[in-house]
């Protein structure tokens, strides 16, 4: 796994080895000595912004400079701590005291993080998870709680005008790296590389064929439907179409050299105008990539290629 073995947070809580650990205190010492990092529920945040964490019959607290890489600087929000409350929290256990045991979400995160900027390089497909939309794109987990931020313009070569078009909070993706930069901290992720190349998602079309799919764009001249979240046609103008419509289509015809495909408008449909990635939409999902071309050979089409 290019993550050297560091999942987005939540991933251990639940298996056999964490909830071992997380359950005996016995277990606690010897996890503080090996700087094994483990998973468990924070419960509470206090007024000082301390987190308390559930470990079985203990209790566990992460004092808030310990909460969250970057609190104490400054370049981390307070909301970084507070959001945690009811959902799991990574952590190494640095201490016992006052009857409590002491960790630290912040050593476990900037382990993850030298780990990732050290051994991740551009074309390496690692898993994510996302944490949360903005309208310029999806933050998503790349391990540890450590954010990473896949662009609206990378997340697929469809347009799409919001990220939920694509994503949903707490969904697992793949993502492939586009660049690491250990000076920032910083790991940058694509997306629609792997969701294959036109002539791979035309490959499940014929034309003859009506399809689902959702209107992305109107222009004088037709109407852009998208049919995969790699793959549009253009429609002639229909009436009392919109953007953001689910529409069923019949394919005219499939021309590869210039990269397009002719539809037409059957009728509207009533289903949910949101197409998130399934696990079916990837055609990639692990190890490497050094180039990606969209755009089929000798076609006379825009050149849509990413070379990592």
């Amino acid at each position: 796994m290019p993550q050297g073995g560091y999942l987005p947070e939540g991933s251990l809580l639940n298996t056999p080895q964490n909830r071992a650990y997380t359950q005996n205190p016995a277990l606690l010492q010897r996890a503080m000595e090996e700087g094994r990092i483990l998973e468990a529920m924070a419960v509470h945040c206090d007024a000082a912004h301390n987190l308390t964490v559930e470990l079985g019959d203990a209790v566990g607290v992460i004092p808030r400079v310990e909460a969250a890489s970057g609190i104490e600087s400054g370049r981390t929000r307070e909301i970084a701590i507070l959001s945690r409350v009811g959902k799991p929290v990574c952590f190494q256990v640095v201490g016992f005291r006052d009857g409590r045991y002491v960790l630290s979400r912040r050593r476990a995160q900037e382990q993850c993080m030298t780990q990732l900027l050290r051994t991740l390089s551009p074309g390496d497909v690692i898993h994510a998870r996302v944490t949360h939309l903005e309208p310029f794109g999806a933050f998503v987990d790349i391990g540890c709680g450590n954010a990473s931020l896949i662009g609206i313009e990378n997340i697929s070569v469809s347009r799409i005008a919001h990220p939920r078009e694509r994503f949903y909070p707490k969904q697992e993706i793949c993502a492939v790296v586009t660049s690491v930069d250990p000076g920032a901290g910083r790991v940058c992720l694509s997306h629609r590389e792997l969701l294959g190349t036109w002539e791979q998602n035309a490959s499940r079309l014929e034309a003859g064929e009506t399809v689902g799919g959702i209107v992305r764009g109107i222009e004088d001249y037709g109407v852009f439907v998208e049919l995969t979240p790699n793959l549009s046609g253009l429609a002639e103008r229909h009436e009392g179409v919109h953007t953001g419509m689910p529409v069923a289509v019949y394919i005219k015809s499939i021309i590869p050299g210039r990269m397009k495909i002719k539809l037409v408008i059957i009728d509207a449909l009533e289903c949910s105008t949101c197409k998130t990635v399934s696990a079916s939409d990837y055609f990639i999902t692990g190890g490497h990539i050094d180039r990606w071309r969209y755009t089929p050979e000798n076609s006379t089409g825009k050149l849509i290629e990413t070379v990592f």
